[in-house]
C-alpha cells in the first residue's frame, strides 16, 4: 500500500515537472525545455504503471524500458542543447 502511495506521488510529480518544462518551452521555444517535458511525461507513464501493475506481474520488468527511454530522452536533450551554437547578439 505503501509503494503505491509513493508511485501515485511521483506521478504528481512527474507530471508537474512536465506542465512546467511545457510552459517554459512555450515562453521560450527551446526545444530542450520540449524534450525535458516529454522525459517527464514518459516517467509519468511509468510512475502511473508501476501503481496500476501487479507488482508479481512479468510484465512489470517492460517499465524498466519506459523508463531507459526518458533517461535516453534527458541525455538527448543535453547533448543538443550543448552541441547548438550559441545566439548571435541582434539576430
Amino acid at each position: 500500500m505503501t509503494n503505491q502511495f509513493l508511485w501515485g506521488a511521483l506521478t504528481m510529480a512527474s507530471t508537474t515537472a512536465a506542465l512546467f518544462f511545457l510552459r517554459f518551452f512555450a515562453s521560450t521555444r527551446d526545444r530542450f525545455f520540449l524534450i525535458f517535458a516529454g522525459a517527464f511525461g514518459v516517467l509519468t507513464l511509468n510512475w502511473a504503471g508501476l501503481a496500476l501493475i501487479n507488482p508479481m506481474s512479468e510484465s512489470r520488468n517492460y517499465l524498466y524500458v519506459v523508463r531507459l527511454l526518458a533517461f535516453v530522452l534527458f541525455i538527448v536533450g543535453i547533448i543538443d542543447k550543448n552541441r547548438r551554437p550559441p545566439p548571435t547578439a541582434g539576430g
